[in-house]
């Protein structure tokens, strides 16, 4: 998939028409496109850093065994036990998405630009792909996905950032 110029202009032509500011988060407060750039870029490192899964899933056998007549709550918190060790630990590979969440508790990022970043790649899945319904999370996740081309969509999602995104308020 090629990020031209004209891609980036049409998503800027999306963004205009959503819902609410593009650059506003769900804490109400706008984030500049530095920031948001800054997370994306970010999350293309920790991707180069840890390696790229197209999608998290558990492999059988690794949750260990489960005491016959557990409780649904045992079984479920053993899960999410297993679940949050695999996201947390260090070095494992991850998807973009988890990468865009990753980032958002570091110095990076916030939960702020995780959802504007997500956004900004939303419209640029749509811009390249004409699909007005298009969502960046399911497109990484396509079978012939690749760690290049999801680490050129942040790439280019960073570069619509600070192209289109407000800039800093001046210093007074």
């Amino acid at each position: 998939m090629l990020i031209t110029a004209a891609v980036l202009e049409q998503a800027a032509v999306l963004g205009a028409d959503l819902y609410r500011p593009l650059w506003t988060g769900s804490s109400g407060e706008q984030s500049t496109g530095e920031t948001v750039a800054r997370h994306l870029e970010a999350a293309a490192d920790l991707l180069d850093e840890t390696g790229w899964i197209r999608t998290w899933t558990v492999e059988a056998g690794q949750l260990g065994p489960i005491e016959d007549g557990a409780s649904t709550e045992t079984m479920l918190r053993h899960l999410l036990d297993y679940v949050r060790e695999e996201e947390e630990a260090p070095g494992a590979p991850t998807t973009a998405v988890a990468a865009l969440g990753r980032i958002a508790g570091t110095e990076h990022g916030d939960p702020d630009t995780r959802d504007i970043a997500q956004h900004v790649l939303d419209l640029l899945v749509q811009a390249a792909t004409g699909s007005p319904t298009a969502r960046f999370s399911p497109w990484s996740e396509r079978l012939h996905r690749t760690h290049a081309e999801i680490t050129l969509m942040l790439t280019a999602a960073a570069l619509f950032a600070r192209t289109y995104g407000p800039a800093a308020p001046a210093a007074n």
